[in-house]
């Protein structure tokens, strides 16, 4: 801290924790479409930060913990206040409880990201990425209001929370940005599929991040217990031999 510190990593991790603290304000108000917005502009920040800090060789254990703590409230806080206010009330005890538990794994999450970064966590995450996690909630909140449903008292709201919270501090294999080389050259077809999704994004926003955020979920299922399923058959040919 005496040497200093670096100002635009950290000021981008701090943007990311101010759009973070103004979805739960827009949450408490009952304006739930910006917060989940607020939610996904946080996760721009998120990754910008990371990404400059690796681009310009300014990574330090500093900015690590400040990333960390932005993420808790951005992607931990904002979106158990915004589901438990918009979602969850109805269900009372069960409801917070679900809200609380979201909260509770994505910080357990967290530092077990912060332990295991140099080892597991080096290419792909152990267990699903709190901005992910948010990310799905956000997006359903977004679809929600363009469909006209309210979303209270959602059955699959307060399932959807807890299957969130348990991927979370799972031992599940999901995938991220980190794993992606770009300083490498890439196949052309690459460059034409990004066009097209953004094409998509832009003319139907809300329906399309809806639908990506739940392939990722989905994707990230599939992939695991496809897996597991090549482990245990593994594992089943030697006792069948004998």
């Amino acid at each position: 801290m005496r040497k200093g510190i670096y100002i635009l990593p950290n000021s981008l991790t701090m943007c990311g924790m101010f759009s973070g603290f103004y979805a739960i304000l827009a949450a408490l108000k009952g304006d739930y479409v910006h917060a989940a917005w607020a939610i996904l502009i946080a996760m721009v920040f998120d990754g910008l930060d990371g990404w400059i800090a690796r681009l310009t060789n300014s990574t330090t254990r500093f900015g690590i913990e400040l990333d960390s703590l932005s993420d808790l409230v951005a992607f931990g806080v904002a979106p158990a206040v915004m589901l438990y206010n918009w979602s969850l009330m109805p269900f009372g005890r069960i409801g917070w409880a679900a809200a609380f538990l979201f909260v509770a794994c994505g910080a357990l999450r967290l530092a077990r990201y912060n332990v295991q970064m140099g080892s597991t966590e080096k290419k792909s995450f152990t267990g699903m990425p709190i901005p992910g996690a948010a990310a799905v909630i956000a997006t359903t909140a977004i679809f929600y209001s363009q469909m006209d449903w309210t979303g209270r008292r959602s059955i699959f709201i307060l399932i959807l929370t807890f299957i969130l919270a348990i991927l979370m501090v799972s031992t599940l294999r999901f995938h991220g940005a980190k794993e992606l080389d770009f300083k490498k050259r890439k196949p052309f077809w690459i460059l034409v599929a990004f066009a097209v999704i953004f094409a998509v994004v832009v003319m139907h926003p809300e329906i399309a991040l809806f639908v990506f955020a739940m392939l990722y979920l989905g994707v990230g299922i599939i992939e695991n217990t496809y897996i597991y399923y090549k482990k245990f058959k593994n594992l089943s040919q030697p006792l069948e031999k004998q």
